[in-house]
């Protein structure tokens, strides 16, 4: 899926570039001191990237935060072509709304890179790129992709990468082939958690703090050990400071994880992200797509088609993605359930903060599945029998089960609303937070 105007229903990138008062990016909030950062030890001198920013009227905005160097190299397009063979088809490994992806050996680092080629379609295109490389250049985190570099040359505009070999949570989820293993109920909550920090560092540990606006699985790329890493920081936005609650701007997004409340006045906050990531997070617990044309009428919005169930235990197996296969912990599954509940709710301010949501999938991600338990939960015929539900609803109040009911600090919000949530779903009452 691509980046659009989220009001809409087209899967085509925007390129109506937005006016210079309403389309503050990232790169509006960096200093920005460019130089050649080249590991040839050239002089230091204006390049084609400093003559975008000032096209773009990219200029200081704020001390808090200053690129003197990049941390990113600088390659020409004659290397970064050689690198991907011509950029020839058996290199090609996907495509996004910036353009292309190739796989490439840059020779002189003895490394394979992923090497993104800007699809030059007007202004708002290399404003994106502009703006990735600036986030990347502040950024230092272990579940964000590392940029190695970047060429801006005449008319080209490429970044590279580390290489994922493991694709996209996309890849992993929705259509699969049938070569494909799906991934284990362990596997997903690794990459829930992991995604989780990334968005954790965009929020509360950048300087400036950065919206990412574009959470989607197709963006959570995935390397050895499905480590997750965040990707594609071109819709990027430098989050409200002081005394603001939010960014005014012109609506972008993909239709499916876009924040309805961003999405009808065009204000921006945290929790706009954090409504994205409760789709993500439902859609690696029930292996559905945040839009499926393909369903019903009724089943193809995910948030929509999930939202009655959150009212309603008894009907949470009915929600988990049957190539599961019912191998997933019980009550590791309603406490995920319970978190993405939270995120996607209709009112920002009942959604909770990223730190809270990193605390309680850190702690399902060490709640493995056990098989031999599995075995004792399935001999009962049925995981919705009333005696697995009866002994899952008094568990609800040990701490081992539930850790952010005893946790003490940050999370004390989505303790209290966890603890609400999911007792007001176990007994299937109409008063519930959802």
């Amino acid at each position: 899926m691509g980046c659009f105007r989220c009001t809409g229903t087209s899967t085509k990138k925007s390129n109506i570039p937005g006016d210079k008062a309403n389309n503050v990016t990232a790169a509006d909030k960096v200093k920005v001191d460019l130089k050649v950062n080249d590991n040839r030890g050239e002089i230091s001198k204006p390049d084609q990237l400093s003559q975008d920013v000032e096209n773009l009227n990219l200029e200081v905005v704020s001390n808090e935060a200053k690129v003197s160097n990049y941390r990113a190299q600088t390659f020409t397009f004659h290397e970064l072509a050689n690198a991907s063979r011509n950029f020839r088809s058996s290199c090609f490994v996907g495509e996004g709304g910036f353009g292309k992806v190739y796989k490439g050996l840059i020779e002189r680092l003895n490394q394979v890179v992923a090497i993104k080629q800007l699809d030059r379609d007007g202004l708002q295109g290399i404003r994106e790129f502009v703006v990735e490389v600036l986030t990347l250049s502040l950024a230092d985190h272990p579940n964000l992709v590392k940029l190695i570099g970047f060429c801006a040359e005449r008319e080209q505009r490429l970044l590279v990468y580390e290489y994922m070999p493991l694709g996209s949570l996309e890849n992993h989820l929705h259509d699969l082939s049938p070569s494909r293993k799906s991934l284990d109920w362990n596997t997903r909550m690794k990459i829930a958690a992991g995604a989780a920090r990334g968005l954790e560092y965009l929020h509360d540990k950048m300087k400036p703090p950065v919206i990412y606006r574009d959470l989607k699985c197709s963006n959570i790329l995935l390397s050895e050990g499905y480590h997750a890493k965040l990707s594609d920081f071109g819709l990027a936005k430098v989050g409200p400071s002081g005394d603001k609650t939010h960014v005014s701007t012109r609506v972008m997004g993909t239709y499916g994880y876009c924040a309805p409340d961003y999405a009808m006045t065009g204000q921006l906050t945290f929790k706009s992200d954090i409504y994205s990531f409760g789709v993500v997070l439902l859609e690696i617990i029930t292996g559905r797509k945040a839009i499926d044309h393909t369903k019903p009428s009724k089943e193809q919005n995910l948030v929509a088609w999930a939202r009655p169930m959150f009212k309603d235990r008894k009907r949470f197996a009915e929600m988990v993605d049957p190539l599961l296969g019912g191998r997933y912990p019980v009550r590791g599954l309603y406490q995920a359930i319970a978190i993405a509940a939270m995120c996607v709710q209709e009112q920002p301010n009942m959604r909770p903060v990223i730190a809270d949501v990193v605390t309680a999938l850190n702690y399902l991600a060490t709640q493995k599945y056990d098989a031999q338990i599995h075995s004792v939960q399935s001999s009962r015929k049925d995981l919705l029998s009333p005696g697995l539900i009866s002994n899952c609803s008094e568990a609800e109040g040990d701490p081992q089960i539930h850790p952010l009911l005893s946790s003490s600090g940050s999370s004390s919000t989505l303790r209290s609303q966890s603890k609400r949530n999911v007792r007001s779903v176990g007994n299937g009452s109409g008063t519930n937070s959802f």
